[in-house]
């Protein structure tokens, strides 16, 4: 008799553990869920903020060309004022639209970023001096960074720096010079259309 309660002790015993073990396992499962779609979450939240970034860079960029454009130098005075007012107003309202993204590095890429910055700042402060050779050494930059065959010679040295930098600081890296490369065709564009009318000008006083 004794012999058979101990036995049924340790059934239930048996049985109690095997119960516990299941239910912690629901537990676990459930916890597990809740932190994968957490994980979507924050990733689908750090995408919406890279978002946000492209907007902004996209938006000051816009009202710097419009800044700069021909047609700003083409209107009255009084109406350039104010729309330049107007613009200065929606840059620093831009401006004043704060977006950080950290980005988790190890030694080595944060070395390979500070030298694909480098690099960008050395030819950027050259453009004033040789805007020509300035742009084409941003599109020899821009194509170490994207993956199909690009129209112009790749510059090797950057390509094997920008491979070296994490993922995010690679798309970065990339916007950057497509902005750069942008901004240089459309001063050239402006330094053509204002020698063109200078020597319009240069015509009809001769002509007079």
């Amino acid at each position: 008799m004794a012999q058979a309660k101990i036995h049924a002790k340790m059934n239930e015993a048996a049985c109690s553990k095997f119960s516990r073990t299941l239910s912690m396992a629901d537990r676990s499962g459930r916890l597990l869920e809740s932190l994968d779609q957490l994980e979507m979450r924050v990733e689908a939240l750090r995408e919406a903020a890279s978002d946000m970034e492209q907007e902004r860079e996209s938006i000051l960029e816009m009202i710097q060309s419009l800044q700069n454009s021909q047609e700003m130098r083409n209107i009255c005075p009084g109406e350039r004022e104010e729309l330049s007012l107007t613009a200065n107003r929606l840059m620093g309202r831009t401006l004043s639209v704060e977006i950080s993204i950290g980005t988790i590095r190890n030694p080595q890429q944060e070395e390979a970023l500070q030298k694909a910055k480098s690099i960008i700042d050395e030819i950027v402060k050259k453009l004033l001096s040789d805007m020509e050779s300035g742009r084409q050494q941003l599109l020899a930059l821009h194509a170490a960074c994207v993956t199909e065959a690009p129209p112009v010679p790749i510059d090797q040295k950057f390509q094997a720096i920008v491979i070296s930098c994490a993922l995010e600081d690679q798309k970065k890296i990339k916007r950057r010079l497509e902005t750069l490369v942008r901004n240089t065709e459309n001063a050239e564009k402006n330094i053509k259309i204002m020698d063109h009318q200078k020597l319009e000008d240069a015509k009809a006083n001769g002509g007079h």
